[in-house]
């Protein structure tokens, strides 16, 4: 009989359901909101009302993509946190009740642990290409920025974190206050590739161990653009391509110095990224172009499991549910990792 697994994924502001069958994915449903770029950030309470209105939908577009009945399913993963609370509530308590009509097993995952076995999601008549244990996961995203060593689907180690600002915040932040736009990240890489990387540069820090730290050189970018703009107000308009390249290209080689590190003192060359800003392109470019210049495996998860997804949820799901892990009903959503 076949395990059929549906995830439900609501953490931030995007809901999204997925069905797998036995480790392959059958659909995957995700509305976006589209509210909070007026903000130029999420918004917590008016993703949580977003989420309310897109939950029964979404799920129900999800089982007929996948041309599965509710009675079909075997069981229900969802994101119990990290991530916004009222956002994982309406998530949580969405499956807390499906389980229970259904009378079938709930299984919660980790949102980060989705976006490190991002690489494992399958579908029907795509070769499979996935990376052996144990291997290095770059886990980039707006909230985190860690490196993962990763030794069975359920064994992980953080070795390396962001001491303060994520890189995902970094881009966010950073095109907010110089008024590019947000999601800051598509933007700044649309506007880098158009730039010089080299025109402008940025102090790095120097931080020990695996550790990151991206406060400073986003302090280092405005205040540079600050004290130019204060002798040519036109500075920024007419150097923003070359601003964002230069920038880009500082944190992507933070990014990239600690990963080679890592990959030397573990001795793995298995690597893998993942989350949201593993769809930057410089990224997906310059880990590409170190994998083969040290002879590293590199596995990059398609564009479209990049984002937060509830295919990296059903697929961490199945994981748990195959090794006996069940969840009680009263289990609450975390919004911090350190609570999971």
């Amino acid at each position: 009989m076949a395990d059929i697994i549906l995830g439900i994924e609501s953490s931030c502001d995007d809901t999204s359901a997925a069905v797998i069958r036995d480790g392959y994915l059958l659909s995957n449903v995700i509305a976006s909101q589209q509210v909070h770029k007026d903000y130029g950030g999420v918004v917590p309470e008016l993703a949580s009302r977003a989420h309310e209105l897109n939950i029964v939908p979404v799920v129900s577009q999800a089982l007929a993509k996948a041309g599965v009945k509710p009675a079909d399913l075997t069981a229900i993963a969802f994101t119990r946190g990290p991530g916004l609370l009222g956002s994982l509530l309406v998530g949580t308590s969405f499956a807390k009740s499906l389980s229970l009509s259904l009378d079938i097993p709930l299984v919660m995952v980790n949102h980060l642990q989705g976006h490190v076995l991002a690489n494992f999601i399958r579908e029907e008549g795509k070769p499979v290409r996935e990376p052996s244990f144990p291997y290095l996961c770059l886990l980039v995203s707006g909230g985190n920025s860690q490196i993962v060593k990763v030794s069975s689907p359920l064994e992980y180690e953080i070795i390396g974190q962001t001491i303060d600002d994520a890189v995902g915040e970094a881009f966010d932040k950073c095109s907010k206050m110089l008024g590019l736009g947000y999601p800051g990240g598509p933007v700044i890489d649309r506007l880098a590739a158009q730039g010089d990387p080299l025109r402008f540069t940025f102090a790095k820090p120097h931080i020990p161990g695996l550790d990151y730290s991206f406060s400073g050189v986003k302090t280092s970018l405005l205040y540079f653009v600050r004290d130019e703009m204060a002798k040519d107000p036109s500075f920024l308009e007419n150097n923003k391509e070359d601003l964002c390249a230069g920038f880009q290209k500082t944190l992507i080689d933070i990014l990239l110095d600690k990963l080679i590190k890592a990959s030397k003192q573990t001795g793995i060359r298995e690597i893998t990224i993942g989350g949201g800003v593993s769809a930057n392109s410089g990224l997906r470019s310059r880990i590409v172009s170190e994998g083969q210049k040290r002879h590293w495996n590199t596995y990059l998860p398609e564009f479209k499991y990049t984002t937060d997804n509830a295919a990296m949820i059903a697929i961490a799901g199945y994981y748990h549910y195959l090794s006996g892990a069940r969840t009680p009903l009263d289990v609450a959503p975390v919004s911090r990792m350190a609570d999971f």
